[in-house]
Formats: C-alpha cells, sequence, structure tokens
C-alpha cells in the first residue's frame, strides 16, 4: 500500500462526554461497582470460591494496580457471607500426656461460653469441697476410721512390747522412732559398761535377741507401713464418696445448653471426666489442715490452671465463614505460636500459651496472601506447602531446636484445617511452580487471570465512571463532570497505547482522580472540569520528567549530535524509548552506516562491544538476510558493511529500530542522502512487512520536540508502522502541529514505502512483487543505486589478489592460549 499522511483526527481519540449520559458523578454513586474488564477473572474467583472440593485454592495473576486484591477481598467477602460460621478452636489440659495438648472445636461462640462455665464451676467447687470436708458428719466418719487404725496400731505396738519385754528390752517412741534398751533383772535399763561386762555367752545371747527383736521391729514397722496405707485408701475412699457426687453435680451441668450433636462432644465429655478424676486424685490440695496453709494457694492455682480453656480461635461476634488477609506474614502471624517464660534458668510453658494464626483463624473461609511475602521466609513456604499437601497444621515455634537456655517443649495436637487460599503472585511465579513444582501446582487449580487491558466500550466506560464516582466518595474528594471523566478516560486509553482498549492499571486512574481533585480544590471549585485533569497530568510530568529534560537540552547544546535539517548519506533517525520506573520517554538516536567492498558482510558494532541485547541482535540478522534476499540475483554480496547507534553508552535492546538500520545501510550503499528531519520507528520481518513497536506516542512526541526546539520547517515528521496507527494518542501540541502543516506522521506497511519518502527516489520494487522474481532494478531508484554499488563492490574484490579473510569476532570469542 501506498505511504499514508495521518491526519490530525487520526493521531488521537476522542470521547464525546455527551455520550457518558450523567452529568457529574455524584449521580452514580448508588450504581454498584463492577469487575470492570475482568470478566474472565470474576468467573474464575466466584468458581474457586465456591468450589467446596479442596485442592481448589486460587492463584491470582495481574499486575500490581490491577485491583485485583480488593476484588478478590470483594467476592471472598461476598462469598463467606452465605456460609456458615466455623466453629470455635480451643486448647485444654490432657491428663493423659500434659506435654501434648488437645483440642476441642465447639460450637460458635460456645468457646467463650465454656471457659466461663468452667471458671464458675472451679469457683463453686473451691468453695463447696472445703465445706464438704468440713461438715462434722464427715470428720466422724473420718476420725471413726482414723480411730479404728490408731486401735489396730496400738495393738501391734503391744504385741511388739510384750515381745520385747520377753527379751528384757524396754521400747520407747523417741522422735518419730523406736528405741530399745537392755533391762537388768530389777528392770533397769543397762549401761553400756555394765554390758561390756557381762560374760562373753551371756552377751553372744543377747546380741542374738538383739537380732529377733529388729527382726520383730521390722514386722511391726511393715505392718504399720500397710495399716497407714489401708488407712489413707479408706479416707481416700470416703473424701471420694462425698466429693464424687458434688462433681457429678456441677461438672455434669456444665455442657447443659450445648447441642450434642457437634462432632466433639464426646470429647467434651472425656476432657469433663478428666477434670473429675484430676480433682479426686487431688483432694488433700483441699484440706488445709493438711498443709502447709503458704503453700495450699499455689498448688490450688498450679491446679486450676490445667481447668482452663484457651480459646485460640473464637467466633462468638462472627456473622459468616471467616475473610483474612495477612499483607504482613511471619512464621508466628501465619502458623502460630507457643509462648514460653523463663522459670529457674529453663524455657517452660504450658497450654494456655497456645496463639492461632492466620491459619486457624481462616479455617472455613478464606485466606488471602502474596507469593512474594511468602518466600522471603523459606521455612515458612515450607511449611505452607506442606500444609497444602495434607490440610493438617502442626503450631510449633521454630526457633526452640537452635535455644541457647533449655526449653521444656509442648507438642500440641494437628489440627485438620479447611480453608481456601487466594495466593497472589505474577505470571512469572505461576508457570515456574508449574513447571518445576507440580505438587504445589496442584493445589492450585483456579488460575484467576487479570488482563491488562480490556477492550472499550459504553459499558466500560459508565464502568469506570462509577469506580471514579466511588472513589470520589470513599476519599472524600469533589465529584467529577462527564469532561473530567472523559479526560481521564482519554488517559486510560493512552496508558495502554490504544485507541480501541483501556488500561486494567486503576492505581494510575486513583492517582489521577486524586490529584486533578486537589487541583480542583486550589481553585475553590466543587467540581473537578476537565482542566483539572490536564493541570494534574502536566504537574505529573513534571514531577518525574527531569531525565527527559536533561536528554533535550543536551540535543539543543549539541553535546548529543541530532540533526533535523537537510539530507544525509549514511545516516538517519531513529526513535528510542526511555523507561525509567515512574516515567518513560522518547529520545532520537542517530543510526550511521558505512559499506565498502569486502567479504565479511555486516558488522553490529553494539553487539561487537557486548551493548547490544539478544533481541536487538535478531532484528539486525533479519534485516541482513532480508538484505541478502533484495540482491540474491548479485550472489553471494561482495561487502563489507558497519552499522552503529551514535553515542549510545548505555546499551541497545529491542528490535524497533531494525527498520531504521535498514535504511541507514541502504542510503550508505547506494550514496543517496536520506533526509533527517524524518525519524524512523518499526521492527521489519524477512519479507520487509513493517511491525509495531511499544511507545509509540512517547518516542513521537520527543522526536517533536527536538524538531520544535531546531525549529520546525514543515518538513519534519515521524515515520511509523500503519499497524501503530490505532496505538496512536498523541499531545495536543504534536496534533495542533501537524493540523498547521508543521509536523507530519506517516504510516507504512512495507519498508519499500518509506525509501521515496527519505530519498526521493522511486524505492524501485513495489509491496506485491517477490525480490527473488527480481533480476534487476529499474534505473534511478534506491535498490538499483545499491544493486550498482555491489556490482562494483564485487569487480573490486575480483580486481584484487586473494587475501586471507580475518575474523571479525571479538576479541572475547578467541579461545585463550
Amino acid at each position: 500500500m501506498p505511504i499514508t499522511r495521518l491526519e490530525p483526527y487520526a493521531l488521537s481519540l476522542t470521547i464525546d462526554p455527551g455520550s457518558l449520559e450523567f452529568s457529574d458523578t455524584s449521580t452514580l454513586i448508588d450504581q454498584p461497582l463492577d469487575w470492570i474488564g475482568q470478566e474472565r477473572a470474576r468467573r474464575a474467583t466466584y468458581f474457586g470460591l465456591e468450589m467446596e472440593h479442596p485442592d481448589y485454592n486460587l492463584f491470582v495473576l495481574g499486575e500490581t494496580g490491577s485491583g485485583r486484591s480488593s476484588l478478590l477481598r470483594q467476592a471472598m467477602t461476598e462469598v463467606a457471607a452465605g456460609k456458615p460460621v466455623p466453629s470455635d478452636l480451643c486448647y485444654v489440659y490432657n491428663f493423659d500426656v500434659p506435654e501434648r495438648p488437645l483440642t476441642l472445636r465447639l460450637p460458635a461462640g460456645k468457646g467463650s461460653w465454656l471457659r466461663q462455665q468452667l471458671a464458675q464451676s472451679m469457683s463453686d467447687l473451691l468453695q463447696e469441697i472445703p465445706e464438704r470436708l468440713n461438715r462434722d458428719d464427715f470428720k466422724a466418719e473420718a476420725e471413726h476410721i482414723e480411730n479404728r487404725f490408731k486401735l489396730e496400731e496400738s495393738n501391734y505396738f503391744e504385741k511388739l512390747n510384750i515381745y520385747a519385754e520377753s527379751l528384757k528390752f524396754a521400747i520407747r517412741r523417741e522422735s518419730g522412732r523406736l528405741v530399745f534398751t537392755l533391762l537388768n533383772e530389777s528392770g533397769k535399763p543397762l549401761t553400756e559398761e555394765e554390758i561390756l561386762t557381762l560374760p562373753r555367752d551371756r552377751r553372744a545371747a543377747l546380741d542374738q535377741d538383739e537380732q529377733a527383736l529388729r527382726h520383730e521391729i521390722a514386722s511391726y514397722l511393715q505392718k504399720i507401713r500397710m495399716l497407714g496405707q489401708n488407712r489413707d485408701k479408706e479416707l481416700s475412699t470416703l473424701c471420694r464418696n462425698w466429693i464424687e457426687p458434688l462433681l457429678n453435680q456441677v461438672l455434669d451441668a456444665v455442657p447443659g445448653e450445648l447441642d450434642r450433636s457437634f462432632k466433639d462432644y464426646a470429647r467434651l465429655e472425656h476432657h469433663l471426666n478428666g477434670i473429675k478424676h484430676d480433682i479426686l486424685e487431688n483432694l488433700d490440695i483441699f484440706q488445709p489442715a493438711d498443709l502447709d496453709e503458704e503453700k495450699s494457694p499455689e498448688d490450688l492455682k498450679e491446679l486450676f490452671e490445667r481447668y482452663r480453656v484457651n480459646i485460640v480461635v473464637d467466633n462468638r461476634d462472627s456473622i459468616s465463614a471467616p475473610v483474612v488477609v495477612d499483607d504482613n506474614p511471619s512464621f508466628k502471624s501465619m502458623i502460630g505460636s507457643i509462648g514460653y517464660q523463663s522459670i529457674e534458668g529453663m524455657l517452660v510453658t504450658d497450654f494456655t500459651r497456645i496463639r492461632a494464626g492466620s491459619l486457624l483463624k481462616a479455617h472455613g473461609g478464606f485466606l488471602m496472601l502474596h507469593l512474594d511475602d511468602l518466600l522471603v521466609d523459606t521455612f515458612l513456604w515450607e511449611k505452607i506447602c506442606r500444609f497444602l499437601r495434607n490440610h493438617i497444621l502442626q503450631i510449633e515455634e521454630s526457633w526452640t531446636a537452635n535455644a541457647a537456655t533449655p526449653v521444656i517443649p509442648i507438642e500440641p495436637e494437628s489440627v485438620k484445617i479447611d480453608v481456601r487460599i487466594i495466593l497472589i503472585g505474577s505470571r512469572e511465579q505461576y508457570y515456574t511452580i508449574q513447571e518445576e513444582n507440580p505438587e504445589l501446582a496442584r493445589r492450585f487449580r483456579v488460575k484467576v487471570d487479570f488482563a491488562v487491558s480490556f477492550l472499550a466500550s459504553i459499558q466500560a466506560y459508565r464502568a469506570l465512571s462509577i469506580f471514579i464516582s466511588h472513589l470520589c466518595k470513599q476519599s472524600s474528594l469533589p465529584h467529577f463532570s462527564r469532561g473530567a471523566v472523559a479526560c481521564v478516560l482519554k488517559t486510560c486509553h493512552r496508558t495502554t497505547e490504544d485507541q480501541k482498549r483501556l488500561s486494567a492499571n486503576f492505581s494510575y486512574t486513583e492517582m489521577l482522580v486524586v490529584e486533578s481533585a486537589l487541583q480542583c480544590k486550589a481553585r475553590g471549585n466543587t467540581i473537578v472540569e476537565e482542566r483539572d485533569v490536564t493541570t494534574a497530568r502536566q504537574a505529573r510530568t513534571l514531577r518525574h520528567n527531569y531525565p527527559d529534560q536533561c536528554a533535550q537540552e543536551a540535543i539543543a547544546d549539541g553535546d548529543i549530535v541530532i540533526t533535523v535539517h537537510g539530507e544525509k548519506v549514511g545516516q538517519i533517525n531513529g526513535l528510542s524509548l526511555i523507561e525509567m520506573g515512574d516515567h518513560s520517554f522518547g529520545i532520537p538516536t542517530r543510526i550511521t552506516a558505512h559499506t565498502f567492498a569486502g567479504e565479511d558482510g555486516l558488522l553490529n558494532i553494539e553487539r561487537e562491544v557486548g551493548m547490544s541485547g539478544p533481541i536487538h541482535d535478531k532484528g539486525v540478522f533479519i534485516l541482513q538476510n532480508f538484505l541478502s534476499a533484495l540482491f540474491h540475483h548479485n550472489a553471494p554480496l561482495a561487502l563489507n558493511a558497519s552499522i552503529v547507534f551514535e553515542q549510545e553508552y548505555y546499551g541497545v535492546e529491542g528490535d524497533s529500530a531494525s527498520c531504521a538500520e535498514l535504511y541507514a545501510l541502504l542510503s550508505a550503499l547506494s550514496g543517496l542522502p536520506f533526509k533527517q528531519g524524518i525519524a524512523v520507528t518499526g521492527a521489519i520481518n524477512q519479507f520487509g512487512e513493517m511491525l509495531p513497536v511499544g511507545g509509540i506516542n512517547e518516542k513521537i512526541e520527543g522526536f517533536f520536540r527536538v524538531c520544535e526546539t531546531a525549529g520546525l520547517d514543515g518538513t519534519q515528521g515521524v515515520l511509523i508502522p500503519d499497524r501503530n496507527c490505532r496505538h496512536l494518542i498523541l499531545d495536543d501540541s504534536v496534533i495542533n502541529a501537524v493540523s498547521k502543516g508543521m509536523f507530519h506522521i506517516y504510516a507504512i506497511d512495507h519498508m519499500y514505502d518509506g525509501l521515496e519518502l527519505l530519498s526521493g527516489f522511486p524505492a524501485g520494487i513495489s509491496d506485491d512483487v517477490e525480490p527473488r522474481e527480481i533480476i534487476n532494478y529499474p534505473q534511478d531508484t534506491v535498490l538499483n543505486h545499491a544493486q550498482k554499488a555491489l556490482r562494483a563492490y564485487r569487480m573490486a574484490c575480483h580486481q584484487q589478489p586473494q587475501r586471507t579473510k580475518i575474523s571479525s569476532k571479538r576479541p572475547s570469542e578467541h579461545p585463550e592460549k
């Protein structure tokens, strides 16, 4: 197709404010917010959230600022409202293995109720047990048992005493011990000196009698011990018989209000029975007469600590399934924690110090996480992956294994959790997991893919208008007129570089709305107008465009050499896009080429010095082969050529300059000067077709500013691929210059179409002709002049003596010797 000079109306997008059908955004405040341009993501989200089957967790893909977090939170809240409130989760004392606390799930709100019931029950028992043990009838029965055993003990002692007397020994109790002494014939104790004066046979007989007495004393003590055990057993049985009915009465009433159909009711009964048994085993603590009164309160406190209920997840105030968003996940906040205290140089803990993390709190509902936050902590990430595999969570402290202080740990019972995880990450992370960790990937069966942009329509415009309305209400900002909304919508088109599509980066839209409202307030107005939006955009550009300004000044001062007037051989202006994170801008770059006779082919100087990226190298290889196709009838080409980006010190990447490089090469080869006022951008394929490039608006505007500074003379312009026409949303200053005929935008479909514009000579071939059909190009055409030069190069090479070809490899590519 021939070259097209674009009219001003084609250089941007016009949105008629009248088509928006509202006066200002205040009239839209009652309209619900929609998933603007994200229908695919919306369907995937609700599918995943409503799926009951495990492993249908959601992996959310999308760019930052797409609204993915707020939309997912909104959807989670909506779906959770239709789900039941999950049960409370409690930890209780394990009477069998104290270091392994047990879990107890109770209906929502019943955890705190059970804790209060047990606390009240323990308070009642603390008062009533001592009262029962102090009743006269109990004391009488206990005294009767004591007396009976004392009588038996006295009988045993009397028999021992009679036996001792038969052996001429006297026995007495002294400081809780039995002491015996030998008596003489008159019944008086013998001294040690008197015993030594006795005959030897008499002393031997006394030794035998003493051994016999000692044996009898040992037998007596054994009987007394058995007697004491029996007494304690009977007293204990008496206490149990008196207290057990009270325990049954008090503790059996604890679960009275509970619906016995919940899953852990049997566990609750077992725990209450454990409390009964534990109290009965420690009834002596309730009898202060048998204890040191300073120690008794501590013992009672320690005993009653076992009967507490540690509610780690309390859903008494919940009205729906939980929605948890953990924006700062750590091992403690996600998995839970166990508190420790130092006692006598050792770290100890108990079940009351167990705390729940996000996973436990989200049971029965949804948990949203950001993958980047999880990957910071390798141990946490491994724990999450393990949980996703078995759905079981074990609360633990990661530091205890390496603690410098001795630790007495506990191991809480693991918990089976039903939670739907919504993981937000990038596309690269998603596909990396798919490839490298298929086991984890199958735990995220729902991909929620947020689009970068979406098709514009009246419905989309209205949805964005409603978004602006809600944003104004939430942030207490003045509302927008429909003209201002139209300007914001145009900016959304500009952000995505497409007249038919809108950007899904709502964070930028939000920023523009807030800054435009500030401009409105500065004017003292109550409605944001179009000029406020324009002023806000200009102010933001001014805050961020210092690097752009420096580059423009360097060109104006001649530090960067750019020619925008006249014609030059082997030289052309290409267009580069500089992206600096918060700002991007276009800048012209001089591309030069030299050709001469030889056999080395095309030399890409950037590549030779390591300043060229792979995509740019690919573009150069494509144009090299296209050049060979153009002149296949002259093969083999006897050509040495070099091409370079002048004053480029930071490297070159991308193929958007491949067409400009080809033009510079053809200019040098043909010897025809090309216009310097026409900058070129566009990639080419192996057939010479022009391919669209990115940053088209910034590139055009950057070259326009250079021409404007140097002086517009009506000959300057930019040559772009025709496929980029729908991406044009240019600044008004460029459009005004085009309207006045001082600047031009040309669109071409094939590289041939630009040759005549740049050189003033016909290309010598049309789009519908295959290069391989050409034998000779017509006279006075660009390709004919190039063909003549190539033939002259071949003749020059044939006339020179045979020479050794010198390699053009970079020094770093030569093997070391």
